[in-house]
């Protein structure tokens, strides 16, 4: 669905407290059974996942937002004030990916989803 957001992402210091605590607190459950070693998180309802912090990076919750074009949106972000932070990229899974921030400076992700057969 063009435009929905359709993952999110929590980026932190420490993934694995994080986790624990999550799934404690709320029952999700999480896997790292992936190419990349992300950490998603199932959890009843809009799923996502769990990345590490670069160093110095603050920790935040991230959403992404999928689109049919990525390439298109990026044009059309950056038109709009937006900024390009990552490029698209194919992931391991087929799933295509880009990074962006919004006029006020958040970053925000893009993704189309991998061709299902």
């Amino acid at each position: 669905m063009d435009g929905a957001v359709a993952h999110w992402q929590m980026i932190t210091r420490d993934p694995e407290a994080l986790a624990r605590f999550y799934e404690a607190a709320f029952g999700w459950s999480f896997s790292a059974d992936n190419g990349l070693g992300y950490r998603t998180a199932a959890t009843g309802g809009l799923d996502g996942g769990v990345w590490p912090a670069p160093p110095g990076a603050p920790e935040m919750v991230q959403l992404f937002i999928e689109v049919a074009d990525i390439d298109a949106a990026l044009v059309r972000i950056e038109a709009l004030g937006g900024k390009l932070l990552m490029p698209r990229q194919v992931l391991p899974d087929g799933d295509v990916m880009a990074l962006a921030q919004d006029p006020l400076g958040r970053p925000f992700g893009l993704m189309t989803p991998a061709a299902k057969d």
